[in-house]
């Protein structure tokens, strides 16, 4: 599949003009089935040829779990992991400040919807140039006679010699068709999604770019509509290839054992129902539709980037201007880097 993303003009410079203040705490606990977004940050090398279940700046999991990271992701970009907990108190709010300011591009000390919109697509193009940097790296690894051409077959013994098999023991066995004490299940679901990544005429060979694409489909039409039909397969349950409100909202397996977890789930669905209705039901019929859900998953979706930077506004804006200023950044820190900010009045006093 073709790459679909272009370089994007830079945010131009941008006098620094405040400086804030940022305490760092420990970021919110995750609802079930969710890492934080250090910790994905932290196992980032973790399986490079496996594709990853998660996706920077993509609002939905690849098993339809909403993503609790994106707005931190979006906000941040390649600086993502930049807001640590053990940093210098003083340097962390300086930082917090300085991404205000190159969001504020008319330098106003207020960030407008529009702004706000032009830096999550600027952050965005950040994910997407990490992941084609990444694909590169593990593209390599799986091409060893850099032929420029991966097979299916050479993916599979690099994939379970990653998984502790011995990769001249898997190799024979491929060649000589014998069976392979493997997972099939999964085996099957990484062949499926091999074939879709190959773009016609299919060759079943993968390029450097299809690579990519089969590693991140947000990196190509075919295959986040690909992503969007597993999505909307799983979580379907009367098979009409559509979702209801009662389909999406559906818990996880598991069972709640105590208050805390029952919070958590409670939690969970609100937080569902919530993205269901405000932005994935683009038409508010009760009904999400595959290509709705597609155009909601869609990062280089410039309407749904001017959507989020309101809503990141809405959620910060505590005097109701439709703009962010300094203190509101400050005070929701939280929201916007995974960081709680601390005192944060008598902070930004002291730096004014």
């Amino acid at each position: 599949m073709a790459s679909r993303w272009g370089p994007l003009i830079g945010l131009a410079p941008c006098c620094l003009w405040l400086l804030g203040a940022v305490l760092l705490m420990d970021a919110s606990a995750r609802p079930a089935n969710h890492s934080s977004t250090r910790e994905r940050v932290a196992n980032r090398e973790e399986n490079e040829i496996l594709p990853p279940d998660h996706l920077n700046g993509v609002k939905l999991e690849m098993d339809g779990h909403l993503n609790r990271g994106f707005h931190q992701e979006v906000f941040l970009g390649k600086d993502l992991g930049g807001f640590d907990e053990d940093a210098e108190p003083r340097r962390s709010r300086r930082k917090l400040m300085v991404i205000f300011s190159k969001v504020d591009v008319n330098t106003d000390r207020k960030i407008s919807a529009k702004e706000m919109q032009r830096w999550i697509m600027e952050k965005t193009a950040e994910h997407f140039q990490e992941a084609m940097e990444e694909s590169k790296t593990h593209f390599r690894a799986v091409d060893p006679d850099g032929d420029g051409h991966v097979s299916w077959d050479e993916y599979k013994v690099k994939f379970l010699a990653s998984k502790g098999h011995s990769e001249k023991e898997v190799a024979d066995a491929i060649r000589l068709n014998e069976e392979l004490k493997v997972d099939e299940e999964i085996l099957e679901n990484l062949k499926d999604r091999w074939y879709q990544a190959d773009s016609p005429p299919a060759d079943l060979l993968l390029t450097e770019e299809e690579f990519l694409s089969f590693l991140h489909p947000e990196h190509s039409r075919g295959m986040l509509r690909f992503m969007v039909k597993e999505i909307v397969r799983d979580l379907d349950q009367d098979g009409d290839k559509q979702l209801s409100v009662p389909e999406f909202i559906s818990l996880p397996v598991g069972t709640v054992e105590n208050q805390q977890g029952q919070d958590i789930d409670d939690n969970w669905v609100k937080d569902r129902k919530k993205e269901f209705e405000e932005l994935i039901d683009s038409n508010h019929d009760g009904i999400v539709t595959a290509e709705e859900l597609e155009s909601y998953m869609d990062p280089m979706n410039e309407y749904n980037a001017l959507n989020e930077a309101k809503q990141m506004i809405a959620v910060a804006d505590e005097n109701q201007n439709h703009h962010l200023e300094p203190e509101e950044v400050l005070k929701y820190s939280e929201f916007f880097t995974g960081s709680k900010l601390v005192d944060y009045a008598r902070s930004v006093h002291e730096e004014f």
